[in-house]
């Protein structure tokens, strides 16, 4: 006999990914067996089967990991790299090939690559690799407090912003979000990933209270022009700043 289920106490359950990873493979069958298996470790992926895609994805998305091949066509995988991290030295890049000798694999890292694996490896070993980096560039950014964008400087470490010698105190909540901005300057961070990185949950009351801090660093940024939080209708927030 079938049980019946009571819609009434029926539980969904929702598994909310913000660690996204951007893998750029030319090869449609092993992207698809990636992807499927990164998703089903929690990671949102997005899949670019050559170079030039890749970089426009970049540059109007946030990412937090790249995993590029090194074979991918029109942009090749080591120009790639030293693209991406021209763009953003802080992103956390893999690169994957099929040639283990040692000079290959030095142009990997020359290029700018923070490891390379080498096939044939298993899935599990890409996820450890993932982990690994991931975890030696979340130790690293411990180790800084200070970040300088135009004539600002942020202080995590005090909540404040120093400009022109003034020191402007920032809220617990401000501190993180104008960090989250700035770690993606330039570039679009989605409300609902800036919604789970802070208030660790996307409902309308902690939206809403997103946009009054945002109108609270838009008073704190007013000093330098050229730094500013621009709002990209429907998506989300990005801080601008000047190009170096």
């Amino acid at each position: 006999m079938m049980t019946q289920l009571n819609p009434n106490k029926l539980i969904i359950f929702i598994m909310i990914t913000t660690f996204k990873i951007l893998l750029v493979e030319w090869d449609k069958d092993v992207a698809s067996i990636t992807k499927n298996f990164l998703i089903s470790r929690g990671y949102s992926t997005v899949i670019c089967f050559d170079g030039e895609e890749a970089l426009q994805h970049f540059r109007r998305e946030r990412f937090d990991f790249v995993l590029v091949d090194v074979n991918v066509p029109i942009i090749n995988g080591f120009d790639l790299i030293k693209e991406i991290k021209s763009r953003n030295k802080d992103v956390p890049v893999v690169c994957l090939g099929n040639d283990k000798r040692q000079s290959e694999i030095a142009k990997g890292f020359k290029s700018g690559a923070d490891d390379f694996l080498a096939r044939p490896f298993s899935m599990e070993e890409l996820a450890f690799r993932i982990e690994a980096v991931s975890s030696r560039f979340k130790d690293r950014e411990r180790l800084r407090y200070k970040y300088i964008f135009g004539a600002y400087t942020l202080d995590t470490l005090h909540h404040r912003v120093l400009i022109n010698g003034k020191d402007l105190h920032l809220s617990d909540k401000e501190a993180e979000l104008l960090y989250l901005l700035y770690e993606f300057k330039n570039r679009v961070v989605e409300r609902a990933y800036a919604l789970q990185k802070i208030w660790r949950k996307e409902n309308y009351f902690n939206a809403r209270n997103m946009d009054v801090y945002v109108g609270h660093l838009r008073k704190i940024l007013r000093y330098d022009p050229q730094v500013y939080i621009e709002n990209v209708h429907g998506i989300g927030y990005r801080l601008v700043v000047p190009q170096l």
